[in-house]
């Protein structure tokens, strides 16, 4: 065949997948209450959340980011898989020292730990900048419980973690109606519930 006359043509697939930031948000939103709810002194540490920190805030937002990978979402991607992957280490931390698995982390390293989450997250508020207001609280809500969080271990201050945990329940239902509006906005096909994006 004549070189000439051959022709390349480009195939674009455009893949209809679910939009998987609902799920992610929903598993990180309420896993966080959850977790703050004993923060400011409503129970203690117990398996319903280990169990949800595991399963939902965990797995569920692992799921949900390899599917923003798939999405060409790098902002998604990268948010649901890393906090996915915290739930699972703070449940790592709880636990492993009773199996046996080291020793627990003292105040001071369990203060570096939530500082340096703290310091990834101000770093994607920035990015927040450029979405949505409704993200903007969660992300900003987040960034101050990790700084919050992380004074409140390296002062042992017992005040200061239990006005986090009334931040960090301020912070978890922000992701649970950034969640719902999204849902619910997709299949009205219209703004039910304002989550003020960035034009």
């Amino acid at each position: 065949m004549n070189k000439e006359n051959q022709t390349n043509t480009i195939v674009s697939l455009k893949e209809f997948t679910a939009n998987p930031a609902p799920l992610g948000l929903m598993g990180f939103g309420m896993t966080t209450v959850l977790l703050n709810f004993h923060n400011a002194g409503f129970f203690p540490m117990n398996t319903m959340i280990l169990a949800m920190g595991i399963f939902f805030g965990g797995m569920a937002q692992v799921i949900a980011g390899v599917m923003e990978f798939k999405k060409n979402n790098t902002f998604g991607a990268t948010a649901f898989t890393s906090y996915g992957f915290f739930w699972l280490s703070l449940v790592g931390l709880i636990v492993m020292p009773g199996l046996g698995m080291g020793e627990a982390a003292s105040a001071q390293a369990m203060a570096a730990y939530l500082f340096m989450w703290g310091v990834f997250t101000l770093g994607m508020f920035v990015g927040t900048l450029k979405i949505s207001k409704t993200l903007q609280i969660v992300f900003g809500t987040l960034t101050i419980l990790f700084m919050l969080l992380a004074l409140g271990d390296f002062t042992g201050n017992e005040m200061i973690s239990k006005i986090a945990g009334y931040e960090g329940i301020i912070c978890g239902f922000s992701a649970i109606y950034t969640a719902i509006a999204q849902i619910l906005n997709e299949l009205y096909g219209k703004e039910i519930m304002p989550v003020g994006n960035v034009k």
